[in-house]
């Protein structure tokens, strides 16, 4: 059962994304909002651990959150794709569970 696991807490000061990556199985999906979106920077501490868990998962960004931190779509590492409010609905519908990353 593939799941829908949602991070929103900058993975520079908590530990979050790190623990939500280490948990995925093949065909879950990731959604990173609110202060999360900023470890998908193009050139960021966290993009090559990212990029490990693509392969067999897909990595999405809220677009609202990354806009609200002053963020663009070309500011995203290579194969981020980014999402709106539609979009995080259809990855709910889309996977079995949902797990939020504190």
């Amino acid at each position: 059962m593939p799941t829908l696991h949602t991070v929103n807490k900058s993975p520079y000061e908590r530990s979050s994304l790190r623990s939500c990556l280490d948990h995925l199985a093949e065909g879950d999906s990731v959604l990173m909002m609110e202060d999360a979106v900023v470890g998908a920077r193009r050139g960021g501490k966290f993009v090559e651990v990212l990029k490990a868990a693509r392969p067999s998962c897909t990595v999405s960004v809220l677009a609202p959150d990354l806009a609200a931190r002053g963020m663009k779509a070309d500011d995203l590492a290579e194969g981020i794709a980014l999402v709106d409010y539609g979009g995080f609905v259809d990855l709910a519908v889309a996977n079995a569970r949902v797990c939020a990353w504190l």
